[in-house]
């Protein structure tokens, strides 16, 4: 069998330090740096050469996986050894803004080195499981030259070029995410204000959930998909006049349950502002001209 491809892991956080160990496990050569150097020693033990520098970790592999709290940590850490850039493919899976990426993918270039920037979509316990996943962007070249050893944390979906558009996904997913759940504790504490356990409510909004995907009449995330596609977005007896009055008896009842009203609050005038701009006989979907134009 060829030798597996070496790595280099800057950052050892929760996230760094599992991505480490799973290259490891896969049989990569690791080699890692962490300016709290003792948070190497477990990877260590396990086999991980620990690099006395940051120029020392890049030297030792072309390909480099930073995982930070944020873009400037990249900067902090490599800082002074930017001679050493040169000809690595850096995939830097830290949070940052679009922005913020681009800026980074030019710093790399100046350098002599291409970076990948990506958005991973599984907590640490989840990288190299089935199903897990990671936003790219860059030069796919890049990508399918070192796919088989990034597919080693999960499936690696390549975006596009832009540098920024891995971020796009991620936050994108993210807010999907965090704003369902917290929508569902919004709905728990509605029911539970008159005595209802959370678990009486979880298999219809878990139907709810499942359905929203769907292909049937209630499989909204298509439907709007293909209107907003269309920029057509047909009322018809289900108007967003009818469902911003829906919205108002929902802040309504979140306020004699003596629950946050803020989250309803901030639906309602979502709907509110696209009924303003004319969208009060159009369907739900015209909420995008709103979100689009603030």
């Amino acid at each position: 069998m060829p030798a597996k491809s070496p790595v280099t892991v800057v950052g050892l956080g929760p996230m760094g330090a599992t991505m480490a160990a799973a290259f490891l496990a896969a049989g990569h050569p690791i080699t890692v740096w962490n300016r709290t150097a003792a948070k190497a020693a477990p990877l260590a033990a396990k086999g991980a050469a620990l690099a006395a520098t940051p120029a020392d970790a890049l030297a030792a592999a072309e390909l480099v996986v930073i995982s930070q709290t944020h873009y400037q940590a990249m900067y902090d850490s490599l800082g002074g050894s930017e001679a050493a850039l040169k000809g690595r493919t850096l995939v830097n899976l830290s949070s940052g803004s679009p922005t913020e990426l681009r800026a980074a993918a030019d710093w790399a270039a100046g350098h002599g080195a291409v970076l990948l920037t990506g958005g991973i979509m599984v907590p640490p316990p989840g990288i190299g499981t089935p199903g897990a996943y990671v936003h790219y962007s860059g030069p796919r070249d890049a990508l399918d030259r070192h796919r088989a050893t990034l597919e080693v944390l999960g499936r690696a979906d390549h975006q596009g070029d832009d540098p920024g558009l891995a971020m796009l996904f991620y936050q994108a997913e993210l807010y999907l995410f965090w704003s369902t759940l917290a929508a569902y504790m919004h709905a728990v504490a509605l029911v539970g204000s008159a005595g209802v356990p959370a678990s009486r409510l979880l298999p219809y909004a878990a139907g709810n959930t499942a359905a929203l995907a769907g292909d049937g009449p209630m499989g909204f995330l298509k439907i709007l998909t293909a209107e907003i596609e269309a920029g057509a977005y047909p009322g018809g007896e289900n108007s967003l006049l009818m469902q911003k009055t829906g919205a108002e008896h929902l802040v309504h009842a979140a306020a004699d349950a003596g629950i946050d009203t803020r989250g309803p609050a901030a639906l309602r005038d979502l709907f509110q502002r696209a009924v303003d701009a004319g969208h009060g006989a159009d369907g739900l979907s015209s909420v995008i001209e709103a979100v689009r134009n603030p």
